[in-house]
């Protein structure tokens, strides 16, 4: 956003260089970029002074260049080669000197400079218009009628406006602070001065003959409309003020009544649009249109418009969009005598979806996407008519018109002196937190021992909490007045949002489709003979359906397996032969008179384990493939320390149990052919079932860091012939007990049973990973940790060591 600097002074008073001003901002939360200068004429005609010609001689050498002698206010004339036609002895004429850099209108910059031409020394040029940006005319050099005496500087003649431009990089809550007025109201609070506002007191309604009834429909969108007509409007050039405040800031001026209210906007940070009322009639409308309408916008345009668009309409058709862009046909034209001025309050969330739908970024949807001050419609109004008064001629023809359905109340926010001291770092003297506010208009309403009341005006859009009021107790106060602690931390007001199964659903399901799940979603309802057949019993009995549609739907399943069986039939009748599948579900049952239910995670598992080729062979998933998906299940859920079982169960011909603190978390394990076959799978497939309210348990959004270890880490490998129904899991489990404080991992790198390995017996090829986070691992330590675990192998495992 652009701010100028002597535009800026006209609301507050402002001793301090530009500058200082922009380091002021700056230190109040509103960054400044950059300060560069600006002129009215580009370059501000700097080295450019009035001259007298004192002398004019052909030159001996050239037809068309004259020999001038120039007086320029120093101790000799200066002597200056001019091809001009129009050149005469006793001119008052504007003369560049050596070193000045001239802009002229067409063309890059250049430098003038003392040189020799056809012989003849030349130590300045005498300008014509186009020469020094003032106009476009080459015929001659430009010629005075000044009494001012030589050397006067050409910017004094020609009143040249030169102004420091602040750039600021607004964030997009400062809404508040998208004017001059609100850049005035920082300084303010930063610097205990008074900010001076518009005098509105001249406003008067001249007489009544232009009246217009406002109606809005949408309320939502438009809380506010505020408007007034005025008559015997001269559309026109604007004076040379009012162009000038706004090319300092980087507008281009149109005409009088445009310029009035960009002039507004920028000044007071309320957007206004200005109707040609021959356009608008009797009644203007604040509605949404049809989706699909077409309208037609200043640009010349076709837009098709969205059911969230909110127009400004007249009796038959829309005339503006809302806070965005005007239409063409209702738009300003050098023929307009009767202006229906509009100052409103719109939605933000309206604007800015309208205007990101049309692509549409102009001054005023930049300030109603962010929020504008509904208090403030009716002074803009008035400020504006004030101006359009002075600069074409305007009669204000009706009452201004505001129609406010419900007032939009400033916010009461309650803040806690403890608060304050522990965001800030630092205890506040409450009166100076209290005059701070005052400052910044948001009124202290109750003070109690250990906490204070505030009113926010609804123009701070951005204050909406406790932590926003501190904020701005903080920005006033000075970040370079808090001193810095020892040590670095961060500190907030809110706890940690309370978990949600939802979010942990989410983040179970996203782990899994990255390994290659689908998730399935199925019907609650399941055939009741899937079960009698097999004479399946659940905890509970089945919660049976009075008005059943058909038998194949006549009872709340007890189990998720049953409706992921007929999703793998449907899909491997289809030749999709390759199945992994996941679901959250619920499953149901009667206990006496009461009616439960549970959620699950069920897991489908069968086919081949990746989709082929030539890179990897292909290989049937196994058992261990869905145990390790079972694992990554388990481990990020957090589950602590949890253990498994082998058993198999009237479902699975053979699998685990995952236990934790006696709890059962969930079962794995093979699908029993039997159960697979009425549903027509005749190849295997893998299920598995975890209590999903168990693990939602354990899952929290806390962790622990460490240190990466500084020492190295050792790894060393194992074979050990079994028998063959040892698992992993004991073998893990003496590692835990016996090695524990050096071993931090253990792996199985190869299983193999057959020629050299006695029947009933298998060999196992273990690597273990060793670690002391203190310091390195010795020879003696490692042999003697592998020792004992191999001792305890051969005595509680029966295990023969490989060497």
């Amino acid at each position: 956003m652009t701010v100028s600097y002597n535009w800026l002074k006209e609301y507050i008073d402002l001793p301090e260089s530009a500058e200082e001003i922009a380091e002021t901002l700056t230190s109040t939360g509103l960054e400044v970029e950059s300060v560069h200068p600006f002129d009215s004429i580009k370059g501000g005609l700097k080295g450019l002074v009035i001259g007298e010609v004192l002398t004019c001689i052909k030159h001996p050498k050239a037809d068309k260049l004259s020999l001038t002698t120039v007086d320029v206010g120093q101790p000799a004339p200066l002597s200056i080669v001019c091809g001009a036609p129009n050149v005469k002895a006793g001119q008052k004429v504007i003369v560049a000197t050596p070193g000045t850099t001239l802009y002229p209108s067409k063309g890059d910059p250049f430098i003038i400079q003392s040189t020799k031409i056809r012989g003849e020394q030349s130590d300045g040029m005498i300008c014509a218009e186009d020469e020094i940006g003032i106009g476009d005319d080459h015929g001659g050099i430009i010629i005075l009628s000044t009494d001012k005496p030589n050397g006067t500087p050409a910017s004094a003649y020609f009143n040249i406006h030169s102004d420091q431009v602040i750039e600021i990089g607004l964030t997009p809550n400062r809404a508040d602070a998208a004017s001059h007025i609100g850049v005035a109201r920082d300084i303010k609070a930063a610097k205990q001065r008074t900010v001076k506002w518009p005098n509105v007191d001249s406003f008067k309604v001249t007489n009544k003959s232009l009246p217009v009834e406002v109606v809005i429909e949408n309320t939502e969108a438009c809380p506010r409309y505020s408007a007034l007509t005025l008559s015997n409007v001269e559309v026109k050039d604007s004076p040379a003020w009012l162009k000038n405040r706004l090319l300092s800031i980087g507008l281009t001026p149109i005409n009088n009544v445009v310029d009035v209210t960009n002039f507004i906007c920028h000044e007071l940070g309320q957007p206004l649009h200005a109707f040609d009322a021959e356009k608008t009639g009797k009644k203007v409308i604040v509605k949404t249109l049809p989706a699909g309408t077409k309208f037609t916008t200043l640009d010349n345009k076709e837009r098709t418009l969205t059911q969230q668009d909110l127009m400004i309409c007249n009796a038959t058709e829309g005339m503006c969009i809302a806070g965005v862009f005007g239409g063409i046909r209702s738009g300003i034209t050098t023929s307009t005598r009767t202006i229906f001025l509009e100052s409103a309050c719109f939605s933000p969330a309206y604007v800015r979806r309208t205007s990101m739908a049309h692509q549409l970024k102009t001054d005023a949807a930049f300030r109603f996407a962010r929020g504008t001050d509904p208090e403030l419609t009716v002074f803009a109004l008035k400020r504006a008519a004030i101006l359009l008064q002075e600069v074409a001629g305007a009669v204000v023809t009706s009452d201004v018109i505001d129609v406010y359905p419900k007032k939009i109340e400033s916010r009461s926010i309650k803040v806690k002196d403890k608060h304050v001291s522990r965001l800030i770092g630092k205890m506040i003297d409450r009166q100076l937190m209290v005059d701070i506010l005052e400052r910044l208009d948001i009124r202290v309403i109750s003070q109690g021992k250990e906490e204070f009341v505030v009113s926010v005006p609804p123009y701070r859009v951005d204050v909406e909490q406790e932590a926003d009021v501190i904020e701005e107790i903080l920005r006033i106060y000075g970040f370079n007045n808090i001193p810095l602690s020892e040590s670095t931390k961060a500190d907030y007001l809110a706890d940690f949002p309370p978990q949600d199964i939802n979010t942990y659903k989410r983040r179970i399901g996203e782990m899994l489709a990255s390994n290659g799940f689908y998730e399935i979603l199925t019907n609650s309802l399941t055939n009741k003979s899937y079960q009698e057949k097999h004479g399946l019993r659940f905890s509970g009995e089945p919660v049976e359906i009075l008005n059943k549609l058909s038998e194949e739907q006549g009872i709340l399943r007890q189990t998720m397996l049953f409706t992921g069986l007929e999703v793998a039939a449907h899909n491997f009748n289809r030749k999709q032969s390759a199945l992994k599948c996941y679901e959250f579900g619920r499953i149901y049952s009667k206990q006496g008179s009461k009616y439960e239910e549970e959620d699950r995670l069920a897991l489908y598992v069968a086919g081949q384990r990746g989709a082929e080729s030539w890179l990897v062979p292909q290989r049937s998933v196994q058992y261990h493939d869905v145990l390790q998906h079972c694992v990554q299940v388990l481990e990020k859920s957090a589950c602590p320390e949890y253990t498994w079982v082998e058993e198999s169960t009237p479902l699975l011909e053979y699998g685990v149990k995952f236990m934790q603190g006696g709890r059962e978390l969930g079962r794995a394990g093979k699908v029993r052919q039997a159960l697979a076959k009425d549903f027509g799978i005749k190849q295997e497939i893998f299920y598995a079932d975890f209590a999903t309210s168990l693990l939602f348990q354990f899952s929290n959004p806390k962790f622990d860091i460490q240190d990466v270890p500084k020492f190295p880490e050792v790894r060393r490998d194992l074979s050990l012939v079994l028998d063959k129904g040892i698992t992993f899991n004991q073998i893990r489990e003496i590692v835990g007990s016996t090695g524990k404080k050096l071993i931090t991992g253990v792996t199985v790198f190869d299983v193999y049973e057959g020629d050299k390995i006695p029947p009933g017996k298998k060999a196992y090829a273990l690597g273990f990973t060793l670690l002391d986070p203190t310091k390195t691992l010795t020879d003696d330590e490692i042999d003697n940790t592998m020792n004992g675990l191999m001792a305890t192998f051969e005595k509680k495992l029966g295990a023969v060591i490989r060497k």
